[in-house]
């Protein structure tokens, strides 16, 4: 599929969990926003489907929950068929219902409670990596300050991090990843099963006495929640861990490789650590950690031309509308002072954007500042494997070293 501008544009199918293994989808999506902005693949792997591929479409598609749900009764906002009832498959008004319990946890002030010790974690991991020898940085960084703060979310001990880590995997894994824990959709619901029960223990214990500021505790402080079922209430903790996960994970990892492909881009901010709160929106824009999310037609609309049947799938493609020329100006490459970086999509928009996005914000801020306090010289040995996966756009190992 490299070769983009030889194939027909109708035996496209962004949905291949390969372009994103293979990392070849940007002249694929750079010819669909050119040829074809709203694409239709009769042939997609999970059922035909719309592929939504610029910037003001897919804020326009996102803006528009009357037309496009993202309602679990419609099918949710996978491709593929697994619609469970949740905070992020849930339309207006409830969607808000549902949402707003869960703000004070992610609150300012909350975070700020969070700060030194998310500076204090980072620090300590930096400060542990090994210098002149190669090691991965997706187990001993990414992933590692991630899972922490994962943990200190959810007011866990760090020690269990792992386990959440894994919960958070295994409901996000493309089953036909050969790397993949689970192969079957009944391995992934004994898994989830599992963590199903593991958080409803937790919310039991919380709802007695719910003093605390972690994300459970301050659900279980609301009305909404108290009164869920157990379904809906494991299903937002599910989708809280997944999208506290990928984003600030990947994001981390998609640093180190475009710095690596822009070094000039690296000195800059050392130059200018005052560009660290530019910098992080022009990362989340440029790694992209959710490649897109579907929404379904209530009913027959006319978009750009093409007519969207009600019942059909819609793709909002978040990686491709994060690359748009019209809105960033030499899209494909990272740019630390990029003036309009923070119109990127990668964390939706309106009613669905997400919930935790200045959690990962901090995250990644403190992560840059730490890195330039050390000056630490990453080298990429070998550039990143990537995840056979069409959501989450995860690295899954960069090889470095660290000059001492």
């Amino acid at each position: 599929m490299s070769g983009a501008k030889k194939i027909d544009l109708a035996t496209i199918d962004v949905s291949d969990p390969a372009i994103y293994r293979d990392d070849c989808w940007r002249p694929i999506f750079a010819r669909l926003r050119a040829e074809a902005p709203v694409h239709y693949c009769p042939t997609g792997r999970d059922g035909p489907f719309w592929s939504i591929t610029r910037h003001a479409d897919v804020a326009q598609v996102e803006a528009d929950h009357a037309t496009f749900s993202s309602a679990h009764e419609q099918g949710g906002v996978a491709l593929e068929h697994r619609p469970t009832q949740s905070l992020i498959q849930s339309d207006q008004p409830g969607h808000t219902a549902k949402r707003l319990p869960i703000m004070p946890a992610v609150s300012p002030s909350n975070l700020a409670r969070m700060r030194d010790l998310v500076r204090e974690r980072t620090a300590r991991v930096l400060d542990s990596l090994p210098r002149n020898e190669t090691f991965d940085w997706v187990p001993a960084v990414s992933t590692d300050l991630t899972s922490m703060m994962l943990a200190t979310l959810f007011g866990l001990p760090i020690e269990e991090r792992a386990q959440l880590f894994r919960w958070s995997n295994i409901i996000n894994a493309d089953l036909d990843d050969p790397d993949s824990e689970v192969h079957t959709e009944e391995e992934r619901h004994a898994a989830i099963t599992d963590f199903f029960r593991y958080m409803l223990r937790l919310a039991k214990a919380r709802r007695e006495t719910p003093a605390g500021f972690d994300i459970i505790s301050v659900i279980m402080r609301s009305e909404e929640y108290r009164a869920a079922t157990a379904f809906e209430l494991t299903s937002v903790l599910a989708v809280l861990l997944v999208g506290g996960n990928d984003t600030t994970r990947n994001s981390m990892s998609g640093a180190i490789w475009g710095f690596h492909n822009h070094p000039d881009e690296w000195a800059k901010l050392k130059a200018a650590p005052s560009l660290i709160p530019a910098a992080v929106p022009e990362i989340l824009r440029y790694q992209t950690p959710i490649l897109y999310q579907r929404r379904t037609a209530t009913r027959d609309v006319d978009f750009r031309g093409r007519t969207i049947a009600k019942g059909d799938k819609v793709a909002m493609w978040y990686v491709s509308a994060n690359r748009d020329e019209t809105v960033f100006k030499d899209a494909d490459a990272l740019r630390v002072d990029r003036p309009n970086a923070r119109n990127h999509l990668s964390f939706g928009a309106g009613p669905h954007r997400c919930v935790g996005s200045k959690v990962a914000e901090l995250q990644l801020r403190i992560y840059l500042e730490e890195m330039l306090k050390r000056d630490l010289r990453v080298e990429v040995v070998s550039p990143p494997k990537w995840a056979y996966n069409n959501m989450a756009h995860t690295v899954t190992a960069l090889p470095v070293r660290i000059a001492s």
